[in-house]
């Protein structure tokens, strides 16, 4: 007995999807968690405008990009950046220190993919909820004072 193409497309759709849940839009996260009314935008400016200028040779200092592989314990990584919020006060003649605070493991293919894809380490896959958590590290960060730098190897998670 033949079946029809919606039927056929019904049994093909999906197969080896368990659940769908759509990501919050980054506007929505954006409004939650401000950047322009807190201290963390002053920050991002001054850390943006002095990379600038080192890089455009009007400043000599180095910029040192330091940090953890991949964030996965939010306490910890705070800790690091009181530390080195520090060390960078003192070295700050000399060199532009800027957060490494990075999120995912793209690079991992097996195991744990990083704090947004599963910020409970457990395989629950709560991207949305890893999303919040990183961007208030990263509000919190900067609100310390010291830049963060990410990388970014897609174009979904910069927008958060």
């Amino acid at each position: 007995m033949a079946i029809g193409f919606k039927e056929a497309l019904g049994c093909l759709e999906n197969r080896r999807v368990k659940l769908i849940r759509p990501l919050i839009p980054p506007q929505i996260l954006q409004e939650d968690l401000p950047l322009y009314d807190n201290p963390s935008a002053q920050t991002v400016l001054e850390g943006r405008k002095a990379t600038e200028g080192i890089l455009r040779g009007n400043d000599d200092r180095l910029i040192v990009v330091v940090g953890p592989c991949s964030v996965h314990n939010v306490e910890s990584a705070l800790e690091y950046a009181h530390k080195l919020r520090a060390y960078a006060e003192t070295a700050k003649e000399d060199l532009h220190i800027i957060m490494r605070v990075y999120f995912e493991k793209p690079r991992t293919t097996v195991g744990w993919k990083g704090l947004i894809n599963d910020p409970d380490m457990n395989a629950s896959f709560q991207i949305n909820r890893g999303l919040r958590i990183a961007r208030t590290l990263l509000l919190d960060v900067a609100k310390m004072g010291l830049p963060a730098g990410c990388e970014f190897l897609d174009t979904i998670s910069p927008q958060y």
